[in-house]
């Protein structure tokens, strides 16, 4: 039976480490919503951090993507947040799509990380 060489498969794929962190974010902001955002703000900081020493591209981009999702998402609520005041429904179905939207940014760049492919 053949040894595994890990040198390789973490210059390919990324330090099992890296890539464990990145599932762990990939969940926290995909329940970020229902924690009134609290949990995408952490999870914000550590993709910060994490970024200024990921030599990976790939988790790189990840890093990145996640980045922007979360302050497109921040941005949306600002500027959705005045309908709450017009009328209850308005902003609440403001506030519904936006969340829909970045669940589906979490899942789909969550589904292309898993299959090791860069996120769009």
């Amino acid at each position: 039976m053949p040894e595994t060489d890990y040198a390789t498969l973490e210059d390919k794929y990324g330090s099992p480490g890296s890539r464990q962190l990145m599932h762990i974010l990939y969940g926290v902001h995909t329940v970020a919503p229902f924690t009134l955002w609290s949990l995408s703000l952490i999870a914000l900081i550590v993709h910060y951090v994490k970024r200024s020493d990921e030599r990976d591209p790939m988790l790189l981009a990840h890093h990145n993507y996640m980045i922007r999702t979360v302050w497109w998402t921040l941005l949306w609520l600002l500027l959705a947040g005045p309908l709450w005041f017009l009328l209850v429904l308005p902003g609440a179905a403001a506030y519904t799509l936006i969340g829909a939207w970045y669940l589906y940014r979490c899942l789909r760049g969550w589904l292309r990380f898993n299959d090791n492919r860069f996120p769009d």
